[in-house]
């Protein structure tokens, strides 16, 4: 792969100090993205880059992240930085650090052909990557190359910003598919929930199957009562196939209709009715799940089917409890998120009180209590609970994803980082669309300082789920750590956008790291205003971490205090936090103290000191080393 800045010569002859200074930003920009893709730099020359991979679709990935970021980062900051790439595929023969043969002549010969912040390919590479990546490709006219004796086919990757002008939907893959929110019929407005729970276990079971790529419940739910098209609603979430239909109870019997659209043509692929009696409703989810298989042309494999067509509980009003619990899962993100999952807690409590042996309502248990653990809401008996109820539910049921799920985050959470890494591991190889899984493995991955696999599995949770702005948060958190601020500022943004508010303080914290410290302030207090009534720490934290990004340690240390006294009280401030600061006043004694106390506590948040930047002054310190050790990090 080759890159090179369009007009840096013109930019060198006109202002040479401003052309080094583009030249520097832009190699701060590449370099972490080459690294992410398993590029090897091979060597700049001038304003270029030469970069080896070990497979075609790992340069072709690079090459769309490389445009991706320099277009976000030209709106951020008004800028007109533009690269122009070009990707070959051959033999090279290696002369110590260098490559040289005709695959680096032909890649030099192709860039050029690329428009500004375009990717061009040649047939070799289009022969290896056609099918594997979602962008569009467009064959342009055959070229002759300098030095090159035969005429060379050359295609352009269409870049997302370039599909937005044409109108016209990019066809991606037919077995990544949404299934949108069924439209409720139902006579009683109590039975409202139905339509919201009848669509997340179809999206459940559908996610069971591996050759399907399943949007997240997240992402389609906000599709709800929507006017847009399928078409659009299909480049949004970058699927190729859609199911959508619409639930109706009355009494004891349901009907419901589903239809499957092929996106690019806007043609139905299957369509059905179902009238049923409610104790029928497993048999059609099932049946919907094996219909879309069977369109798709997607091989059910003989322990998918098992699960596929596995009944959860014989009892009727146990999965009506189960799916109210869940209709308030899907709204623990709200204004009253604690109150949310209690009330959900106790429709999943009413649902194994049905039937003892339901294993999805331990499961949902034990999901709200982590969740209530993560708010800082009686911690230890949420944190005791939810392993009890994930134990459960895995004992019940072992083929269940969710059940293992569960289990994973319950024991991450209680540092019992080997189980959690094998019950992940578990749940994504029974469900491969199962975005918790992929998410807290991701976690457990980064704390063992395993950072490429941990993005693959952070990425593929985003791909499932893209509307997310939890999961877009976390893939920001990722850069942080890394110390790519202006990718994690992006991704902020972008959480922000999909409706974290909560994500104005991660976007205060990556300004402040970038040292723009008016926007910070800005981002802090409008995150306060926002917290103010619902975290007592807001005013709080807000002032102590602006005076941390800005040095001000006399200011840090007059506030610490506060902050220490909330220290075990619901919301109050984790100890490994409170060790932080001191850690950052250089007092390492304190700070050692401190985070022996959040291990005493068994705080979830303690892993972090493995990867956590601020940190880095007492990772050769001894009582740092025998903490992870215990941990089982060292």
């Amino acid at each position: 792969m080759f890159t090179d800045i369009v007009g840096y010569t013109a930019l060198t002859q006109q202002r040479e100090s401003a052309a080094l200074q583009v030249l520097e930003e832009h190699r701060e920009l590449l370099r972490p993205i080459f690294a992410k893709h398993r590029g090897r730099e091979v060597k700049t020359i001038g304003d270029a880059f030469l970069i080896e991979f070990g497979s075609a679709i790992e340069a072709t990935l690079c090459a769309v992240d490389v445009q991706n970021s320099v277009h976000s980062l030209n709106i951020e900051r008004g800028g007109k930085l533009q690269v122009r790439i070009g990707i070959h595929i051959g033999d090279v023969v290696h002369q110590g650090d260098d490559v040289l043969g005709d695959a680096v002549n032909i890649s030099s010969r192709i860039y050029p052909l690329a428009e500004p912040g375009g990717v061009c390919i040649s047939e070799q590479v289009y022969d290896q990557v056609r099918n594997k990546l979602e962008l569009p490709l467009v064959k342009l006219e055959t070229v002759s190359l300098k030095n090159v004796s035969t005429p060379t086919e050359v295609y352009r990757v269409m870049m997302p910003w370039e599909q937005s002008n044409t109108g016209e939907a990019p066809a991606f893959p037919a077995n990544r598919i949404a299934i949108l929110p069924f439209a409720s019929f139902s006579l009683d407005p109590n039975d409202g929930f139905f339509a919201d729970g009848v669509t997340d276990e179809i999206i459940s079971t559908v996610s069971g199957i591996s050759g399907l790529s399943v949007i997240s419940r997240t992402s389609v739910m906000g599709y709800k009562g929507t006017n847009k098209k399928v078409e659009e609603i299909g480049r949004e979430l970058k699927v190729g196939t859609i199911l959508e239909g619409s639930f109706k109870k009355a009494g004891n019997k349901i009907r419901v209709t589903t239809q499957l659209i092929d996106v690019a043509r806007d043609k139905h692929l299957w369509a059905q009715n179902y009238d049923r009696n409610m104790d029928d409703v497993f048999e059609v989810q099932s049946d919907i799940a094996k219909q879309v298989a069977d369109a798709l042309r997607v091989r059910i494999l003989s322990r998918e089917a098992e699960r596929v067509e596995k009944r959860p509980t014989e009892s009727t009003e146990a999965y009506t409890s189960y799916l109210r619990g869940m209709y308030l899962w899907g709204r623990r993100t709200g204004e009253r998120p604690v109150e949310t999952l209690r009330e959900a807690i106790q429709c999943f409590e009413r649902a194994v009180k049905e039937d003892p042996h339901f294993a999805l309502g331990y499961a949902g248990v034990a999901s709200c209590c982590t969740k209530l653990t993560e708010f800082r809401v009686e911690t230890e008996a949420n944190k005791a609970r939810a392993k009890r109820m994930a134990a459960k539910a895995v004992e019940l049921d072992p083929g269940l994803a969710e059940a293992h799920t569960a289990n994973g985050w319950a024991s991450m959470y209680d540092l019992d980082l080997g189980t959690a890494e094998e019950e992940f591991r578990r749940a994504i190889e029974l469900k491969p669309s199962d975005t918790g899984a992929h998410n807290g493995y991701h976690f457990v991955l980064l704390f063992r300082h395993k950072w490429d696999e941990g993005l693959k599995h952070i990425e593929k949770a985003v791909e499932l789920d893209p509307l997310s702005p939890l999961l877009c948060g976390v893939h920001g958190q990722y850069y942080v750590e890394r110390g790519v601020y202006h990718r994690a500022l992006e991704l902020y943004k972008r959480a922000v956008e999909l409706g974290g508010s909560d994500g104005l303080s991660e976007v205060a914290f990556v300004y402040g790291k970038m040292r723009m410290l008016e926007d910070m302030k800005r981002e802090y207090a409008a995150w306060v205003e926002l917290f103010r009534g619902s975290y007592p720490l807001a005013e709080t934290f807000a002032h102590m971490q602006m005076a941390y990004l800005e040095d001000d340690k006399e200011t840090v240390r007059s506030l610490l205090p506060a902050y220490e006294a909330s220290f075990g009280k619901d919301q109050g401030s984790p100890a490994m936090w409170v060790a932080s600061y001191h850690f950052f006043l250089g007092e390492n004694d304190k700070g050692f103290e401190w985070l022996e106390r959040s291990y005493s506590r068994r705080e979830l948040f303690l892993p972090w000191i493995s990867i956590d930047p601020s940190l880095d002054s007492i990772r050769t310190d001894p009582r740092y080393l025998d903490l992870m050790k215990r941990l089982g990090l060292d």
